[in-house]
């Protein structure tokens, strides 16, 4: 959320001292162990702090503070040497210490190519919320109040800066290291390394140093020795001059974000775990800063793991502006753009019920799985069986006598999977080649006329009940609409609309077919 004038954050409120965060609230301290989390843990012990609980910079009460280390297993002796230094370090202060272990070569393993450092940071940060919502709950504060500071420094925000500029990264990327993302904050952003190095000492501190550190195949590493020298030579006082840029970008992220997720709210037409359906006609009319954020956030929400650069947002554009196409993103995310909308679906929900575009006459392949209540009586339900096809087919009623009885006929001779239904009243017609229709799961509060109750409207969920289908299985019913938004024609399978009821007058059929 941006930051307002007389909000918290603002010299305004610091000034005041206003503030809603509770001050007893716990503190954890996340120390490795080097210069830098020795330092953090220095002036929280003995000096003053801005931890963005409304009261500026202050002092913290040492009841609130408590110290954790977390071993990645990866220096066995190194690592335990660390651990046993910040014990010593926090017994120095009278400052309680947990430390826990997390095998980050091992989570490295199983994490589809994210990197070891990406990896060990989640685990940092994982171990650092648990620990924070234990010591909420026992100090009796809400679990929001509470403070995890790290030791990032403004040679980090520095160096961050050029990595994600290397990566091709937004403004996000180069807005670097926010001085809070929620309860998680950096107190020391504006202090160099040099400084707290200088601290350390003056207090007798002899903090470890982490051999990885002079390893370039890292990204940082290689920023750190290569790129940033030449730069500081260039402009002594490039931490300071970087860290004002990456505020005014930080800023003015946080509000196109919040713009762009107003957008993505009217936009999107349909959301479910691992999918997302967005009115893409209507998402290239947007400014293309709210629309490459509105893309990006709901590939995230789809696949929160999937590694996106610029270039890949860009891309998805490119099939937004063109109208049709399909591409896949990092980590197998699958995007199309197919009559006007925008259909993302990650890995994990593409064996689920698809949904898109049916062209008339066509075929949709939808998930594999048919629910219990459209399978003949015993059938067992086959999760890697073949995926159920939706067709459909115009035919003329020219030479039909009784219109009607043909189609309660066609009705029964199918067994409720296929259905004859009024071209028109669907808004369908044969000389139009882009006649369509749109087919999805049930959506939350849906109501239809249900065919055979004198135009009397249903809730849709009421119908399937009815219908004998279990509520686990209801999102995997085809429910076939004029448009992503559009009346209900038919539920595969179940019954047709009385609005898309076939009538003497009607002169095309529309064949719908579900097998």
């Amino acid at each position: 959320m941006a930051r307002r004038f007389g909000h918290q954050g603002s010299p305004f409120e610091r000034a005041s001292g206003r503030g809603s965060a509770a001050h007893g609230a716990p503190v954890v301290l996340m120390v490795s162990g080097g210069a830098d989390s020795s330092a953090l843990l220095l002036f929280a012990a003995t000096s003053t702090l801005d931890i963005e609980d409304g009261r500026g910079t202050a002092r913290i009460g040492r009841e609130r503070l408590h110290v954790l280390h977390v071993n990645h297993q990866t220096r066995p002796i190194d690592a335990e040497e660390d651990e046993e230094f910040v014990r010593e370090l926090a017994a120095r202060f009278g400052i309680p210490c947990t430390v826990i272990s997390r095998d980050v070569p091992a989570l490295a393993a199983q994490s589809h190519g994210r990197s070891f450092e990406d990896v060990a940071r989640d685990a940092r940060y994982a171990a650092a919320n648990e620990l924070a919502n234990r010591l909420s709950e026992e100090a009796g504060t809400r679990p929001g109040d509470a403070r995890i500071l790290t030791a990032h420094t403004a040679d980090d925000r520095v160096e961050t800066f050029f990595m994600n500029a290397l990566r091709g990264s937004g403004p996000a990327g180069l807005s670097s290291i926010p001085r809070r993302r929620n309860r998680i904050v950096r107190p020391l952003l504006d202090r160099t390394h040099d400084e707290l190095c200088e601290a350390c000492r003056m207090h007798g501190i002899i903090w470890r140093e982490d051999s990885t550190n002079d390893d370039e195949r890292y990204l940082r590493n290689y920023v750190r020795r290569e790129l940033v020298p030449p730069a500081k030579a260039r402009n002594p006082k490039l931490a300071l001059a970087l860290s004002s840029t990456c505020d005014l970008l930080g800023d003015e992220d946080a509000y196109l974000t919040g713009l762009a997720a107003e957008a993505r709210r009217v936009l999107t037409i349909e959301a479910d775990d691992g999918y997302c359906l967005l009115d893409g006609a209507a998402l290239s009319l947007e400014d293309v800063a709210i629309a490459r954020r509105v893309v990006r956030s709901a590939i995230l929400e789809a696949e929160p793991m999937a590694r996106l650069e610029a270039r890949h947002v860009n891309r998805v554009l490119e099939l937004v502006a063109a109208g049709s196409g399909s591409l896949t993103t990092p980590l197998g995310v699958d995007v199309a753009m197919d009559h006007g909308v925008l259909i993302i679906r990650a890995r994990r929900a593409q064996e689920a019920l698809s949904s898109g575009w049916l062209g008339v006459p066509g075929r949709l392949v939808l998930g594999p799985l048919v629910p219990n209540a459209l399978r003949e009586e015993g059938e067992e339900r086959e999760l890697d069986g073949p995926r159920a096809v939706l067709e459909a087919r115009f035919r003329s009623t020219a030479h039909t006598l009784d219109v009607v009885a043909a189609a309660r006929t066609f009705g029964l001779e199918y067994e409720g999977r296929a259905v004859m239904l009024d071209a028109e009243a669907c808004g369908l017609s044969p000389k139009d080649p882009a006649s369509r229709l749109w087919v999805g799961p049930p959506e939350v509060g849906e109501v239809l006329c249900p065919l055979g109750m004198d135009g009397r409207s249903k809730r849709l969920s009421d119908l399937l009940a009815d219908a004998g289908v279990p509520a686990r299985e209801r999102a995997r019913v085809p429910v076939v609409r004029r448009g992503p938004k559009g009346e209900i024609v038919w539920v595969a399978g179940i019954r047709a609309d009385e609005r898309a009821r076939v009538t003497p007058s009607t002169a095309t059929l529309v064949l719908l077919t579900l097998g």
